[in-house]
């Protein structure tokens, strides 16, 4: 019977892709269906929209990918999963002196990092960039008021000091493995410094980002905003004091399509060019579409650092409890979901550290699907029935219902939302499936620790990134307000102290023994529920060239000034996969 329960969900999907669609209305380019791209213009479908413009408010890929057009941090992790300047002249490091220690006036050891702007850096409005736009975004980010998220990374820098408009000292307060990685994105001071000294506690909702998006000076990279729809669309034209390299496209629109059939009716009618891959349609949606259509698009995947997950409230006390929490991962037929639903190119996650990483270890507590384990520990936990195939009640005659949020119209989402609910009930769990648009589950829900009893979504970190973010209890923000990421409320001494050392510690080997420790404790006490690792899928143009994956936190738009045309006569070398 489950066998049959999966196929069928795994038939239901196949159909959800075939159901027809209305297309988006609004104006585009069918560059398909006039056989070859429209050189000034290219049209990218996504499937999430952001709730805030401004880069440090939230932890959004969506707004991710969009910032990834006009926006450009100083250093960041490229395909390859290296390090480079982007704004930067030169990668500090200690090796060649532009990163050294220093004695901190309490005794402790901290690191100086010399970074330079390159020449002619401009906001998209003319004005220069300058040192002082790096030090007014750890202004705000260190700020407590401001709801920044993540502001224990802003905190750990004591100083920015400024030699000149284009050279600046990076000070923080400890010696850490990714010291050259801890430097602030630039926010246009000329423009947003006001909002926030007139009030940081209102800051969130009064920043120059939110309230007007497509003021140019808000944009450094080779495009700027120049229209949005909220929830719809956002248009971005060439930024003419981008002193990089010239991009292709004189324009480039991004859609966001929440419904994934409609977004491959979009696809499929010309209306979009490309799906983003960081945040457009699943795995298992691209792999039926590359089926029907194999020699109409070029199809690229690419596994990385997207986890997805369910993040329990660990505030509740029916989740709470760690027998609860390990029944049900006892309880879910996750490979079964990995294999039904995704021909296993998204296999499953032991926990929150990727096998491609440097710190990942498989020797920790493991959860195979074992409905009887499920079964005794619900029991020692006091949920108990009589009767088989009923829900669960306590001694005082309560239920075991449990609530599962997701974005509303992701479709696979949806899929594993009801098998779960069927594994689920087998051992004696009524699981009740309550969806939000993404905006709304994101910008309100998730971000202000807003639901019962799980989350499911999905983190995307860079290489080797510690998590101190999603796992300090330092990071734990208030219910209702913003802040760290922590928002299942975990809270363990002995992981606050390995995220402490393994920060530290520049000895890779060493590093990598801490990251054991902290892999163990967290397999055993199950802070979330791991399901799989994604697999990005690219559905791009055949005449589309340059767009390299990075399976990361740092989206391909960073790379757009790439991304070009196929010469139409030169010979097709396009990727069929990946």
């Amino acid at each position: 019977m489950r066998r049959l329960v999966s196929l069928t969900l795994r038939y239901l999907a196949l159909i959800g892709l075939l159901t027809l669609a209305a297309c988006d209305t609004g104006t585009g380019d069918a560059n398909q269906q006039a056989g070859g791209p429209d050189q000034r213009t290219l049209t990218i479908a996504i499937s999430q929209f952001p709730s805030t413009w401004h880069p440090m408010l939230d932890a959004m890929l969506a707004k991710s990918y969009l910032h990834g057009l006009a926006r450009r941090p100083v250093v960041a992790y490229g395909p390859d999963w290296e390090l480079q300047c982007m704004l930067c002249t030169e990668l500090p490091t200690l090796e060649n002196g532009l990163a050294e220690r220093e004695e901190l006036p309490n005794g402790d050891t901290g690191i100086a990092v010399t970074y330079t702007l390159k020449e002619g850096l401009s906001w998209a409005d003319g004005e220069p960039v300058t040192s002082a736009d790096i030090r007014y975004a750890w202004q705000v980010g260190k700020h407590p008021k401001t709801g920044v998220v993540s502001q224990q990374i802003y905190a750990r820098i004591r100083d920015i000091e400024i030699v000149n408009d284009r050279t600046f000292v990076v000070h923080i307060d400890r010696v850490t493995y990714d010291y050259n990685a801890t430097v602030p994105t630039p926010l246009p001071r000329h423009i947003d410094r006001a909002a926030f000294a007139q009030d940081p506690a209102q800051y969130r909702n009064q920043n120059a980002f939110d309230r007007d998006p497509t003021d140019p000076g808000l944009y450094l990279g080779p495009y700027r905003m120049v229209s949005v729809q909220r929830g719809v669309r956002a248009v971005y034209e060439r930024n003419p004091h981008w002193p990089g390299k010239k991009p292709e496209f004189d324009r480039i629109i991004v859609r966001a399509i929440q419904n994934t059939a409609a977004m491959e009716a979009n696809l499929l009618s010309g209306t979009v060019d490309m799906i983003a891959g960081e945040t457009g349609m699943s795995i298992d949606q691209v792999l039926a579409l590359e089926t029907r259509h194999p020699e109409r698009l070029q199809y690229k995947y690419q596994a990385g650092l997207v986890y997805e997950h369910i993040e329990f409230n660990l505030e509740n006390p029916i989740v709470g409890d760690r027998r609860v929490r390990r029944a049900l991962a006892y309880g879910a037929n996750r490979q079964a979901i990995s294999e039904q639903l995704f021909d296993g190119k998204q296999p499953v996650a032991l926990h929150n550290v990727n096998p491609r990483d440097p710190g990942f270890t498989d020797d920790v507590q493991r959860y195979p699907y074992d409905p009887e384990r499920a079964r005794a520990l619900l029991d020692a936990a006091g949920w108990t029935n009589d009767e088989p195939g009923q829900t669960r009640t306590d001694a005082n005659g309560k239920p075991l219902r449990l609530t599962i949020m997701t974005t509303a119209g992701n479709r696979t989402r949806e899929l594993v939302q009801q098998v779960l609910q069927s594994d689920w009930d087998r051992i004696g769990v009524d699981l009740q499936i309550v969806n939000e648009p993404p905006r709304v589950f994101f910008g309100q829900t998730v971000s202000g620790r807003d639901w019962d009893h799980m989350a499911m979504f999905a983190w995307l970190s860079a290489p080797e990134s510690v998590p101190r973010s999603t796992l300090h209890s330092e990071q734990i923000p208030e219910k209702g307000e913003v802040g760290g990421q922590n928002y299942k409320g975990y809270a363990n001494p002995r992981v606050d102290a390995l995220i402490d050392r393994m920060e530290r510690e520049l000895d890779d080997e060493k590093r990598v023994d801490l990251w054991h420790q902290l892999l163990k404790i967290y397999a055993r006490d199950l802070p979330t529920l791991p399901l799989y690792w994604r697999a990005q899928a690219f559905v791009l143009p055949r005449w589309l060239t340059g767009v390299e994956p990075t399976g990361h936190q740092y989206t391909t738009t960073l790379w757009v000034e790439d991304w070009g045309v196929r010469d139409p006569d030169a010979t097709d070398q396009s990727d069929g996969g990946g």
